[in-house]
């Protein structure tokens, strides 16, 4: 049953293009809003915490500062609306999941960058 779930993912559901990121990286993701019967693109730019599942089904989450307060988004990979994914730094973490990232603040909550 699993195979078969995985294949119908595999064949059927669209695939967005996006590069490749992990967890530390700084993004900006751009996604359409469906405001009545107007469309604009509107966009959030933060830290990934983490990636979590596979396949189709997989999703990300950001973390941005708003003011003093911390606002976290949860992506799928494969939402319609995705309209593309930029990676503005690349970011050197020990870890998958980043949630100890939340608890910091100041100087602190700087991620190192990776220079290639």
């Amino acid at each position: 049953m699993n195979s078969l779930v995985k294949f119908v993912q595999d064949e059927f559901v669209t695939k967005n293009d996006i590069p490749e990121f992990s967890a530390g990286d700084t993004i900006t993701v751009y996604y359409e809003i469906k405001e009545g019967n107007k469309t604009r693109t509107q966009f959030f730019k933060g830290v990934v915490l983490q990636r979590k599942g596979s396949g189709a089904s997989e999703t990300f989450t950001i973390r941005k500062m708003s003011g003093t307060v911390g606002v976290e988004r949860i992506f799928p990979i494969n939402l319609p609306a995705l309209q593309k994914i930029e990676v503005n730094k690349r970011g050197k973490v020990r870890r998958a999941r980043i949630f100890y990232f939340r608890g910091l603040t100041g100087k602190k909550a700087r991620i190192k960058e990776v220079r290639k």
